[in-house]
């Protein structure tokens, strides 16, 4: 029997390979650094500090992290329907037109927790229509979703840089962003968590977009595992020819699938339009949506998984700005370096070790 078939416990599936996999990938990064003449193990300090070891740092990682949780639940929501959505970097730009509207239009009058729901709603319904048309092509024409969803990332930002530059200016000024919302129309940070531990948030722009990424969470753990349209997604990514004989509509599915990764990653906006620049600029998105690739596959594409992995990839992201200040050597090319090997082992060759894992189980049962 092949090892591919052989079913493992989920400790081992979504703990132990994965961590695994992440040992493997620090190892080669640890070569690297070696090679060029750095301690991997001052690095590695360095990269920890550089995250965790102030408040602030700490503010800082996890505001990127709510950022990766978004784009990784838009990734995941999608894979679990069989679709290879690629286009959450393009479905967070546009939603974050939808959240700088309704900050735009309520900042005058009612406070930030009035128009916070309002916000979410418009964040996701413009991420949402921004993954239709790719849907629509998808279900109704065959076209690939990888690519429609890739092209729309570029039809995206141009759209966004039109309506900065020649619509959204302030007048007088020569930046390609709105003006700067009022309270009304920002999200509030989290200090008030941090202080339960003990620590300051400083600069950090860490914020309530935290609290809704983790609602988020659990709204798709519910949808994907305990509802029937959880089910119908689940089927047609494992089988499209057996969910449709067995009566589930291809169509529909693939669409509402697709309405809800998009308007996920629509909500990224929320994070750094209304919580860290209260305004919307032109580039905010910075390769969140890509990295929220990365993340799913790391976090297997599970709620609890993508927090991890998104917690992680913010380690990478703060951590590796001090690890590059602490030692010039170390660019931020390096870092990205590091965090493509996170990718390569725990996305690509996240099976690797899966038939040495098979091996070692059934010989631990005795089998």
């Amino acid at each position: 029997m092949s090892t591919a078939s052989v079913p493992l416990p989920a400790w081992i599936n979504y703990g132990v390979i994965p961590l695994l996999n992440l040992i493997l990938a620090f190892f080669f990064s640890g070569l690297v650094v070696w090679a060029i003449g750095e301690n991997p193990f001052e690095a590695l300090n360095f990269l920890i500090q550089g995250a965790l070891g102030r408040g602030d740092a700490i503010g800082f990682t996890l505001f990127y992290a709510t950022s990766f949780i978004f784009t990784g639940l838009s990734v995941a929501v999608a894979f679990h329907a069989g679709l290879f959505n690629i286009g959450s970097e393009g479905q967070a730009y546009v939603g974050g037109l939808g959240a700088a509207l309704v900050a735009l239009s309520l900042d005058h009058y009612v406070p930030w927790y009035v128009t916070m729901p309002f916000a979410i709603a418009g964040a996701a319904l413009f991420g949402a229509a921004w993954a239709f048309i790719p849907a629509w092509l998808q279900a109704k024409r065959g076209s690939h979703i990888v690519i429609t969803t890739i092209m729309f990332n570029f039809i995206g930002a141009a759209l966004m840089v039109y309506l900065l530059v020649n619509v959204f200016i302030v007048p007088g000024k020569m930046a390609p962003e709105t003006r700067t919302f009022l309270p009304g129309g920002q999200l509030p940070k989290l200090d008030w968590l941090m202080a339960l531990f003990g620590l300051k948030l400083g600069p950090a722009p860490f914020n309530v977009s935290f609290i809704i990424a983790l609602v988020m969470c659990y709204l798709v753990w519910l949808l994907i595992w305990r509802t029937k349209l959880g089910y119908e997604m689940r089927t047609l990514g494992i089988s499209p020819t057996a969910a449709v004989y067995a009566g589930i509509p291809y169509v529909r599915t693939v669409i509402i699938a697709m309405l809800i990764s998009g308007g996920l990653a629509g909500m990224m906006s929320l994070n750094a339009v209304m919580g860290a620049s209260a305004r919307l600029q032109v580039e905010f998105v910075a390769g969140a949506g890509f990295v929220g690739i990365a993340v799913s596959l790391m976090g297997r594409s599970h709620p609890v998984g993508i927090i991890l992995a998104a917690i992680l990839f913010g380690i990478l992201y703060q951590g590796g700005a001090d690890l590059s200040f602490e030692m010039p050597n170390i660019t931020r090319d390096m870092i990205v370096v590091i965090q493509g090997l996170v990718i390569f082992f725990a996305g690509a060759l996240e099976y690797m070790l899966r038939p040495a894992m098979v091996r070692l189980y059934q010989t631990a049962r005795g089998k």
